[in-house]
């Protein structure tokens, strides 16, 4: 096995959620051009039964399931989940957010303006703070609050357990500005992606000491600054409450509180049907059982009028599927296939090229996404999603399928053609699951399901002779995530393999729990190849240059991968990176970045196939809730209606 690299924690724990169905969230946003219409090019950006704010009812509580208690409040930390930042969006001053193209937009809840006031020496933003902007505690939003967050994530003091430090590590001076309302933040060199930053805003008693950091945070934020407050969580609590904020300024929440509460994904079905939560974010199949109940269910909900409307009861409205309704969206996140070029066949390019001109990645979306009511197309780019402002499909960098080229480009790498896979062949695929059961740790009744997958895989790898260089067959470990929600994943993993098999590359698909797959081989690069989720973000000129980066060689003799947990990368890519990140010009920035981008297809570490699909089941009577894409959802604005 290689040796451990130096890895990013919060990527590689965020990577891990996706990779189990978790929770998805958008991580910021991206400035270009583009139609403004809400669903996106595709349709499908978003899925929000929007209704106006007169419309909704005052009070009541909303249940919304989540897959685990948060550790930490502080979403600047690295054990940082889903429900810290979905906690966080409702409690904490956001100075932007971001629309349904991933595109930030000023809150005017918090200010006045932003903006670009100097370039020369250096950069210099102005934030003119809104007038009523203040924490619940009574003190007004101030510089104070910006100097603290930026000396916690400067990284200049390593007392601070911070998970990223991007962008705040550019600023070199915080002050006051000409006004007590203004600040004024001076960067060392320039920073497009300034819009990024200071959002979340924690109150200087959170940021202003590494014990209130590290510790105090996890269970308790001294101040809020939004629509709802959190109450303080307790060690055997399984529900997170937050309540509406009596000393916020702007429209007051309609809801009287929020109950994150915890259901895992394989309970979420019941809770559903037994009433107990309101909103949850459900899996293909469950989606699919809550389809089939409005379809066959022949209940009327209340007699219908000669003017088309309903009168007398309606159905009941809590313990069963058909009081649900499904949001369906284009999640911003991708699915990916990761090839390992640190070592192995796929250290050669040719090889990896060959792989990737094998794939049709068009059926491949077509498999995953049509039956799901959203558009299936493949995703054609690694740095934005597909209604992401600023989209470009750069896959021509690599090209489409092409088996010809495919099959030259092994020959010219060495890779002959061999003898057709025998069903005693030792190098046969082989199921992580069965596997842990020849060791007794399997569960029961597991090994038929797992013996078909095994079988299948054979199967794949008889579909062409499978290719030998020095009498050693082209044989590669695929693994692929195996927890609750990975159906559809799994599936794509079938496809892939059946493909591959085309063009003599036999694979041994393994399925490894999704707590393990991250930790035990991504991370290490205990891999060949790999199908799992990816965030996108709304600022890829900052979040995508990690995950591309060359690695380095370390001292200890590790590789320094940070998140590029292929090993795949170039000097080229991590120039065009560095200079994005400080182009303050739009169109310049978007050129630099597809430049960019069209260099990591050509270097074929990782293909994206799809973007993954945003399943939420809705109680009937929410307004303002559903599947929101990379959009930030307005919670002072979400409740029920008559």
């Amino acid at each position: 096995m290689p040796a451990a690299p130096a890895i990013d924690t919060a990527a590689r724990r965020c990577a891990a959620v996706l990779a189990a169905g978790g929770l998805l969230l958008p991580l910021a946003a991206c400035t270009s051009g583009g139609d403004d219409a809400p669903q996106g090019d595709s349709g499908a950006a978003r899925d929000v039964r929007a209704v106006s704010r007169d419309d909704v009812t005052d009070g009541g509580t909303l249940r919304w399931a989540v897959d685990a208690m948060p550790t930490t409040l502080n979403v600047f930390q690295p054990d940082a989940t889903g429900a810290t930042t979905r906690i966080a969006e409702a409690v904490l001053p956001a100075l932007f957010t971001l629309d349904s193209r991933g595109r930030p937009q000023r809150n005017g809840d918090y200010l006045e303006s932003a903006e670009v006031t100097g370039t020369e020496p250096r950069q210099t933003v102005v934030y003119t703070l809104a007038e009523d902007a203040r924490w619940s505690d009574g003190r007004a939003l101030s510089a104070a609050d910006f100097r603290a967050q930026w000396k916690a994530l400067g990284g200049g003091n390593s007392a601070y357990w911070t998970a990223r430090n991007a962008g705040y590590d550019r600023i070199a001076k915080v002050a006051a500005g000409d006004t007590p309302r203004q600040v004024e933040v001076t960067f060392k060199k320039p920073y497009a992606d300034w819009e990024s930053l200071f959002t979340p805003l924690y109150p200087k008693s959170v940021m202003g000491s590494p014990d209130g950091f590290n510790e105090e945070a996890r269970t308790r934020l001294p101040a809020s600054g939004g629509p709802f407050a959190v109450k303080p969580l307790g060690k055997k609590d399984d529900r997170v409450t937050l309540v509406r904020n009596d000393a916020w300024w702007g429209d007051e929440a309609k809801l009287d509180r929020i109950a994150l509460t915890v259901v895992p994904r394989g309970e979420r079905g019941a809770a559903l049907a037994a009433g107990k939560v309101d909103v949850a974010e459900v899996t293909p199949k469950l989606a699919e059982r809550i389809d089939g109940v409005h379809t066959t269910d022949a209940k009327p909900r209340g007699k219908e009028r000669a003017d088309g409307k309903t009168a007398g009861k309606p159905r009941k409205k809590t313990g069963d599927l058909g009081t649900y309704d499904v949001r369906r969206a284009l999640a911003p996140a991708y699915t990916q296939l990761a090839l390992n070029g640190a070592s192995g066949p796929l250290g050669d390019e040719r090889v990896r090229r060959a792989l990737a001109r094998t794939l049709d990645r068009g059926a491949l979306a077509e498999k995953a996404l049509a039956d799901l009511g959203l558009p299936a197309q493949a995703l054609g780019s690694h740095l934005r999603m597909r209604d992401q402002a600023g989209y470009q499909d750069n896959s021509a960098a690599l090209g489409g399928r092409d088996l010809e080229s495919a099959q030259a480009l092994l020959a010219d790498a060495g890779w002959e053609s061999g003898a057709p896979a025998t069903g005693d062949d030792p190098d046969a695929p082989v199921d992580a699951k069965e596997k842990g059961a020849e060791e007794g740790k399997n569960r029961d009744g597991e090994r038929a399901e797992q013996r078909a997958d095994e079988m299948k895989g054979l199967e794949a790898g008889r579909a062409a002779a499978v290719r030998t260089k020095g009498g050693n067959p082209l044989a590669l470990r695929f693994l692929v995530p195996a927890g609750p929600g990975t159906a559809v994943t799994r599936a794509t993993a079938e496809q892939v393999s059946d493909q591959l098999a085309e063009v003599g590359i036999r694979t041994r698909i393994e399925r490894v729990e999704d707590e393990s797959l991250f930790r035990d081989h991504i991370a290490s690069g205990d891999y060949d190849l790999a199908l799992y989720a990816w965030p996108a973000s709304a600022f890829p000129a900052t979040d995508a240059g990690p995950i591309f980066a060359k690695p380095v060689p370390a001292g200890n003799g590790s590789l320094t991968v940070r998140q590029n947990y292929t090993r795949v990368g170039t000097d080229r890519i991590d120039q065009l990176f560095a200079a994005a990140v400080g182009e303050l010009d739009r169109e310049e920035r978007q050129d630099l970045l597809s430049r960019a981008d069209s260099r990591i297809w050509a270097a074929a570490g990782s293909v994206p196939l799809y973007q993954r699909p945003q399943l939420v089941a809705v109680r009937e009577d929410l307004a303002n809730i559903g599947a929101y894409g990379f959009q930030t959802p307005r919670y002072q604005d979400i409740g029920r209606t008559e």
